[in-house]
């Protein structure tokens, strides 16, 4: 058994998420690979396996039902949806949404290739073919996708502006952030519109968190 198991069953109860074997044993897998690439190429400034399971993969998780929930009211549940997590770095919450949501295609991108070609890796060791990196300044981007995420990434203000041509007709941002971020969401432009923050509990974690849902204004 993986020595982070039961901490990530007793996560994922918390979070009533219900996944099966091969999903579970997929984000032990992941943990395991960010851990072997960090060690060269400094992934993450997060060293310590236990740390690793709350901050980075049960934060994560924490995500899947609400972003579930906001697919269903835009009417794309079970349809196939595309996603793009900006800045995603060892490629949280991308890699994460991509195993617990297989109708998902998820492309993390990123501006350091390193991190990219990581995201490209886990795809591969973890058989996720609903996963790809790209390494790409997100500016650059302008095929749509339905959702665009990011998680401490930049200003809710860079992250709409640089991330809006790659934003579908209809589609939303999903902004992780620590506590409510009321200085960057008053900072938005008006062709912007925070339709709801969402709090998030993450389990062992004991620090605020929360999802800023974002869309633009329709006519903006």
């Amino acid at each position: 058994m993986h020595l982070l198991d039961p901490g990530l069953r007793d996560g994922l109860q918390k979070l009533t998420l219900s996944l099966d074997e091969t999903q579970t044993a997929q984000l032990l897998g992941y943990l395991d690979l960010i851990q072997k690439w960090t060690k060269v190429y400094n992934l993450t400034a997060v060293r310590d396996p236990a740390e690793m399971l709350t901050h980075h993969l049960l934060d994560s998780l924490a995500v899947i039902a609400p972003l579930r929930r906001q697919l269903e009211s835009m009417g794309l549940a079970g349809k196939s949806v595309r996603l793009l997590d900006v800045g995603s770095g060892a490629g949280l919450p991308g890699v994460v949404i991509a195993i617990c949501c297989p109708d998902i295609a998820v492309h993390c991108v990123d501006t350091v290739a390193k991190k990219a070609a990581f995201i490209q890796q886990v795809a591969v060791s973890l058989k996720l073919t609903n996963l790809r990196g790209i390494h790409a300044r997100v500016e650059s981007l302008t095929e749509p996708y339905d959702v665009v995420s990011s998680r401490a990434f930049a200003s809710l203000v860079d992250f709409v502006t640089w991330s809006e041509k790659a934003l579908a007709e209809q589609g939303v941002w999903m902004g992780m952030k620590g506590k409510h971020p009321a200085d960057e969401m008053a900072a938005l432009p008006a062709s912007v519109n925070v339709f709801h923050v969402e709090p998030l509990e993450v389990p062992g974690l004991g620090a605020e968190r929360c999802i800023v849902w974002m869309r633009p204004v329709s006519g903006g």
